[in-house]
């Protein structure tokens, strides 16, 4: 993954690692039997496009160009893990709220991020075996770390690009579609070749290599508001290695709408310590 995003990188990495992954055993974002592609299979098998299909990818590519002007709210989620936040970029401020597992999973991790130009803070809480890692005693748990700016520069997990504000990449992903048809009012489903879309921040690099073939074509939904503007994005995972088939599912809202993060209290503040850099880097 190239596109510095932040903390992108640490939601694909968490969501679709295996051994990170598989510590959910609900699988409330897994795709069963029922969640079958909305295309039919010959068009998906020889990549021929629909009647009208040529229409309904100009619908979706122009559903990401909202995105672009960075006033958003998003959600993330997949099996065990969830993220969600806003981009600002009137107030120059993001953040991202990422949780990973819950209580009852042998890995917990919470993550707070917030950019508020010139500064950055992370705050981490860890759980389960992760709590007991070498070193966690020393990264201020629970307190908001304020972050060297010369540090995170091009860090993928912990920096932000505000020339590349969407932290999923929906941009990339839907120009890897190859196969799509509207099902209804607003609503789109069809095939996406994600090798295409590998620098897009809500997929793993790894993933996709384990998926072989199956990459190049694996289902999604998505649904446009009353505007044209992308509200939601499903690909549909299946099963690889360890990993378990999932749902991806991203959301937007509030578009032009979105309010600028917020600074930590002053009195919840400490400065980062290197064993945090060492963590993300």
């Amino acid at each position: 993954m190239t596109i510095r995003r932040f903390s992108a990188a640490v939601f694909a990495a968490t969501l679709l690692t295996p051994g990170l992954a598989a510590c959910d055993s609900t699988g409330a974002g897994e795709a069963g039997p029922s969640a079958s592609p909305a295309v039919s299979g010959s068009a998906a098998a020889s990549g021929s496009a629909s009647p009208g299909a040529g229409d309904a990818k100009q619908a979706l590519l122009d559903s990401t160009r909202e995105i672009s002007n960075g006033n958003f709210r998003f959600t993330m989620t997949g099996v065990g893990t969830t993220a969600e936040g806003q981009v600002h970029e009137p107030s120059q401020s993001a953040e991202m709220r990422l949780t990973l597992g819950d209580a009852s999973s042998d890995v917990m991790m919470k993550l707070d991020v917030i950019h508020a130009k010139p500064d950055s803070w992370v705050k981490v809480d860890l759980g389960g075996q992760a709590a007991k890692l070498p070193g966690v005693q020393n990264l201020n748990l629970g307190k908001y770390q304020h972050l060297d700016q010369s540090r995170i520069k091009g860090n993928r997990n912990l920096g932000f690009d505000f020339d590349k504000v969407d932290p999923a990449g929906s941009e990339v992903l839907t120009q890897g579609v190859t196969d799509v048809r509207q099902t209804g009012e607003g609503a789109y489903a069809g095939t996406i070749d994600v090798t295409k879309a590998a620098e897009a921040g809500s997929l793993n690099a790894e993933l996709i290599k384990a998926l072989g073939q199956q990459a190049r074509s694996l289902p999604f939904t998505a649904k446009l508001d009353p505007q044209g503007r992308l509200s939601e994005l499903v690909i549909q995972i299946p099963a690889s290695g360890q990993t378990k088939a999932q749902d991806i599912r991203i959301t937007y809202a509030d578009y032009g709408a979105a309010t600028a993060a917020q600074r930590p209290p002053a009195d919840q503040v400490v400065e980062a310590p290197n064993e945090l850099y060492n963590l993300f880097n």
